[in-house]
């Protein structure tokens, strides 16, 4: 029985959850952006290249086929994925509450006398 709390207690800690969340939803977005590339941005840059079709771009070497232009839409995924969740956590923070400075909390005596003593050993 202890298992089973143990787990559950793991299971629903903040940071599980939120990676949960994160996982999910960074699977969904991966979709979406990877149609916006498939569907939308790679068939306009093809068009401006002459009508390349990336997806049927590839070398064969011996029996193998290396598909170089599915490789160069991966990239491109990547780069817009990267670029918008590097925006979106640049948002994120703008959100957040400032954190405090150091010298803002209030001293506790230890610190209070300390700083006496160094300002009279500097004296």
């Amino acid at each position: 029985m202890s298992i089973i709390k143990e787990f559950r207690d793991f299971a629903m800690k903040g940071n599980v959850v939120d990676l949960a969340v994160g996982v999910i939803i960074g699977g969904a977005f991966g979709k979406i952006v990877s149609s916006l590339v498939n569907d939308i941005l790679m068939p306009v840059i093809g068009a401006a290249l002459k009508g390349v079709d990336f997806t049927t771009l590839a070398i064969s070497v011996g029996g193998a086929s290396i598909k170089y232009g599915m490789f160069i839409q991966s990239v491109v995924d990547f780069l817009i994925v990267a670029f918008c969740i590097f925006f979106m956590i640049k948002a994120m923070t703008r959100f957040q509450k400032p954190v405090a400075a150091a010298g803002s909390a209030p001293m506790s005596l230890d610190q209070k006398l300390l700083g006496e003593i160094r300002d009279l050993l500097k004296k």
